[in-house]
């Protein structure tokens, strides 16, 4: 089968497809033919070395298919069955994948196979930032970061279901109608103005409840000055950075804040927290609570030019590598 392998850290040209073999699914495993795979900023950080993994690999963590082979103990699921994922082993950008079973989850009907593989990740994301990290209540004030992304897409207009008010920071004038189409009550393309004090004009000063920043050093300290008096920040993400240095009387004590750097394995530490947070990621798509629309797809040969992509903040919503076109 052919695979995206990386055999050093490094820029979008480390990304290179391979003909390798795959072996037989062990007792617990299960063979899934990728039909569709999620692209997300976290395969830059394995890429890059950010995230260290031991090389040589494959990439990705997302994918979405149908099951091709069982192993001997495999009770959940059964040939045929159309599942996705969001998590380790690493290697979603293949053709087909050798799986935990436990990892696993079925895709339910009305959702496609190219909806799914975008989706878990960022869905299941979604779903423990404005549910459990910080359980989002009717009148919140919110400060999302990036917010025409993919995440964006997602989390914004899920939010504003919620009864939150929303206010969403972009990079360009473009990416401005995307974040109010949307879901966002107020834009703020913080490449004009210091976002910050615009959000001052709209929330008033230490007016923000809750910040969900997935962009990192470059929007920390303007986010850290929104937030009213034990308030949240939510640090999820370093597209811009990693944030390695937090000054506890300047950044936290000085309001009292509340902070937290979670990532979706703190959220899916056991299968029942897995399952129960894709079927409200689902059951939130298939009731209209956001709509999920691809930017773009690739093809596994074209991998690189999606990382170049994704780094320079091209996409404009979700995007998915197709293994057979």
């Amino acid at each position: 089968m052919k695979s995206v392998q990386i055999e050093r850290f490094g820029g979008p040209e480390v990304l290179v497809i391979k003909d390798i073999n795959i072996e037989k699914p062990g007792p617990k495993e299960v063979l899934v033919k990728n039909k569709s795979i999620g692209l997300n900023f976290i395969d830059v950080y394995h890429r890059t070395g950010l995230y260290p993994i031991p090389l040589p690999s494959g990439i990705g963590l997302e994918a979405s298919g149908v099951i091709e082979e069982i192993g001997s103990e495999v009770k959940l699921f059964k040939v045929g069955d159309r599942v996705t994922h969001a998590s380790m082993p690493i290697g979603a950008y293949s053709e087909k994948q050798i799986m935990p079973e436990e990892k696993l989850i079925s895709v339910p009907d009305g959702i496609s196979d190219e909806v799914a593989s975008c989706i878990t990740l960022k869905g299941i994301t979604a779903e423990y930032l404005l549910h459990r990290a910080y359980p989002l209540k009717k009148g919140d004030k919110v400060l999302y970061h990036a917010a025409a992304g993919a995440l964006g897409q997602i989390l914004c207009p899920w939010a504003n279901s919620l009864g939150a008010e929303v206010i969403g920071t972009v990079g360009s004038k473009a990416k401005e109608e995307i974040a109010k189409k949307n879901g966002c009550h107020h834009v703020i393309n913080y490449s004009e103005k210091n976002f910050s004090e615009e959000v001052e004009k709209i929330a008033g000063k230490n007016g923000i409840d809750v910040v969900y920043d997935g962009v990192g050093i470059k929007t920390f300290k303007g986010s850290i000055e929104t937030l009213k008096v034990r308030g949240m920040m939510v640090a999820f993400g370093n597209a811009s950075g990693y944030v390695d240095t937090i000054d506890v009387k300047k950044d936290i004590n000085a309001k009292g804040l509340f902070f937290t750097r979670p990532s979706i394995a703190h959220y899916t530490i056991n299968r029942e927290e897995l399952v129960k947070s894709a079927k409200k990621v689902f059951d939130a798509i298939l009731s209209n609570k956001f709509k999920v629309e691809i930017s773009k797809k690739y093809s596994l040969i074209d991998a690189a030019q999606a990382h170049k992509d994704l780094e320079a903040r091209l996409l404009t919503g979700p995007a998915v590598i197709i293994p057979y076109i």
